[in-house]
């Protein structure tokens, strides 16, 4: 995934990794910012941000910046998540310019109609709603405020229904001065692109963007906890939660192997023992979700109420074999090899690489040579998985219940079978 990288005078850093046998380029503008830096009164600007910059600017009203992108079979979208926000397009190779023209003055020149947050605001709000009646989604939200309780990590990404109807032009101006800065952003291309045409085309559209944001972002780290809610509803869904592992530091590749391992597929552990041998599941594996300041190493299960009862003192003995005995050779292979193919597959996507690019520049300051990452993958050992295993079943557990679960087993119940 050969790279370049220029930056502009204001600090704004440009990526582009050439494919000239392409026909197209994915291109788009990725920012250091989401719900994780927003105090408690902004939650959810970061998200209502990223709704309101396509319903007008200076220089197009929100049905030109759909046509502009539709005229010319392109593709876009956008996307706010705790730590980035993303406006990004795919198109033809002689329209490259025209989707970085569309998608800078998103971000540089938003004009905030009244008309239209009037109505954004509700468009959002169902957002919202459709969000708290999805329960495999709400749940994550849950989870997620017990793990970090009263931090910013803490809170929902869409924010609540009253934040969102008090955010107004000012404050959405003021906000995005002070987070889309220069020094927050990186722009990329990949794709059918010379890397000097993309800077200039950027150079042109960002060299008067201010250079530095205004925010810090609190210091956060996971806690713990317990949420339950029941719901007429058939399923019962659970999420256990445990400390996990940020983006920085030596066990970000060991825990992405034995969380494959443990509940990443068909031939996991979790999956083998819980759906295939005793069917107590529809739906159950593990995730590990890694932020800047912490993470979160989570299990999710999809089940019945009865089946609950029976599904919790199995994840417990799992847990304990996985902390107290070494996986075997053939276990950790397949995991090293279905992240690496995982890996090499996404990076064929000129979407996908992009996306990497630009995040791993904002991350890190730099872009991580494919070949090292393998090595990372590669250098992992069994034991690495087991100090992993012990080390994040060690801490304390947050359990997350929603549905159909009369008789559930409680926390400390929980915290007892799951103890290693």
């Amino acid at each position: 995934m050969d790279a370049q990288i220029s930056t502009l005078k204001n600090g704004l850093r440009i990526i582009t990794s050439s494919r000239p046998q392409t026909e197209t380029v994915s291109l788009g503008i990725w920012v250091n910012t989401g719900s994780a830096f927003e105090t408690q009164d902004m939650n959810g600007i970061s998200h209502f941000l990223e709704h309101m910059v396509f319903k007008g600017t200076q220089k197009r009203n929100y049905l030109q910046i759909s046509e502009e992108f539709e005229d010319v079979g392109g593709q876009s979208n956008a996307y706010t998540s705790r730590e980035f926000t993303a406006f990004f397009a795919k198109m033809l190779k002689n329209d490259a310019e025209l989707a970085i023209d569309i998608l800078t003055d998103l971000v540089a020149a938003p004009t905030f109609p009244e008309e239209e947050l009037i109505k954004e605001r509700e468009v959002v709000i169902q957002e919202i709603k459709q969000t708290i009646d999805t329960p495999d989604d709400i749940i994550f939200d849950y989870l997620q405020e017990k793990a970090f309780p009263g931090q910013p990590l803490g809170r929902t990404i869409l924010g609540p229904e009253e934040k969102v109807r008090s955010f107004g032009k000012e404050t959405l101006q003021a906000y995005m001065k002070n987070n889309y800065a220069a020094e927050n952003m990186a722009v990329c291309a990949v794709g059918n692109i010379e890397h000097q045409d993309f800077v200039n085309m950027v150079e042109k559209r960002l060299s008067q963007i201010q250079p530095k944001n205004k925010i810090i972002m609190e210091k956060q780290h996971y806690e713990g906890g317990f949420y339950a809610e029941k719901r007429d509803i058939e399923q019962a869904h659970m999420v256990l939660g445990f400390k996990g592992i940020k983006y920085s530091g030596d066990n970000y590749y060991p825990g992405l192997i034995f969380s494959t391992i443990f509940g990443g597929g068909m031939t996991s552990r979790l999956f083998l023992e819980i759906r295939e041998k005793r069917g107590l599941v529809y739906t159950v594996y593990s995730f590990t979700n890694s932020h800047i300041q912490d993470g979160l190493f989570g299990i999710y299960a999809g089940t019945t109420n009865e089946e609950l009862k029976q599904l919790m003192p199995v994840i417990g003995d799992e847990i304990k074999k996985i902390c107290n005995e070494t996986v075997s050779d053939t276990e950790l292979k397949r995991a090293k090899t279905q992240l690496k193919a995982s890996m090499l597959m996404t990076l064929e996507s000129s979407s996908s690489s992009a996306e990497i690019l630009a995040r791993q520049l904002l991350l890190f300051n730099r872009i991580i040579p494919v070949e090292e990452m393998v090595e990372k993958i590669e250098n992992v050992t069994k034991e690495d998985i087991r100090t992993i295993a012990q080390n994040i079943f060690s801490s304390t557990p947050t359990y997350a219940l929603l549905g159909s679960i009369d008789g559930y087993p409680d926390y400390n119940a929980v915290a007892k079978m799951i103890k290693a």
